[in-house]
């Protein structure tokens, strides 16, 4: 690794080292904790492989260090939650929709780099298939929270979901994490059109259909079948 990325390394065990000592609820932050033991030894080694930008490194730091704060206090008592439920008026601690919102607007960048490296995908389906994906990964999150929430102590379930009594919250969490990723999405492409100058180009010929391209479906079966 380069010394940038080591450095963004070292300071995440920091602040999880931080998150570790005496942990407002232990049972919760083994839970949430969970995503982190797999998560990061998953970017490292792939990171081998693919070598995202160091803005794509540091984006996914950050978001790791808002989930290990979040798992220090549990989601719905971080300090700082309560400062923006006071400044947006809100009914409830508001640090797990910021880091839904952030989930998105943090991610769907180094989502967008592997779809354009590796699957080279271009134009309009650079910018929506990141945001395809970070709803995606957000919907099958809830799902994971709750499988995880109903099979531990309801105590420690509780304070995993992060509901807040809301019925609604996994819902409010997958749109919010979306807007993240359009938000996101929005500024790179602003960005692409002010200095890609083949932005617009490009953004057509991701819409067009080749005069060579045949459909796929029956017909494609149809010539494996005939050995075409």
């Amino acid at each position: 690794m380069s010394r940038y990325r080591t450095a963004l390394v070292l300071v995440f065990v920091a602040v999880w080292i931080w998150a570790a000592i005496r942990p407002k609820f232990p049972h919760d932050w083994l839970l949430e904790n969970i995503l982190v033991l797999i998560g990061v030894p998953v970017i490292i080694i792939l990171g081998r492989y693919l070598k995202l930008s160091n803005v794509s490194y540091t984006l996914i730091t950050l978001f790791m260090i808002l989930h290990v704060v979040g798992s220090h206090y549990t989601y719905a008592e971080v300090p700082f939650g309560f400062t923006l439920q006071r400044w947006l008026d809100a009914d409830r601690n508001m640090y797990d929709r910021l880091v839904h919102f952030c989930f998105g607007f943090l991610l769907a960048y180094p989502v967008r780099e592997v779809f354009t490296r590796v699957a080279r995908v271009r134009g309009f389906w650079s910018f929506f298939l990141p945001l395809d994906v970070t709803l995606s990964f957000s919907a099958l999150y809830e799902i994971i929270e709750w499988q995880t929430a109903a099979r531990v102590d309801p105590a420690a379930g509780l304070a995993f979901l992060g509901s807040q009594g809301d019925i609604w919250d996994a819902q409010k969490d997958m749109m919010i994490g979306g807007m993240g990723a359009a938000a996101a999405m929005l500024i790179v492409a602003l960005m692409n059109w002010r200095y890609n100058p083949q932005f617009l180009s490009e953004m057509r010929q991701s819409l067009t259909i080749s005069p060579h391209d045949e459909p796929l479906g029956e017909s494609l079966f149809e010539k494996w079948r005939r050995g075409g």
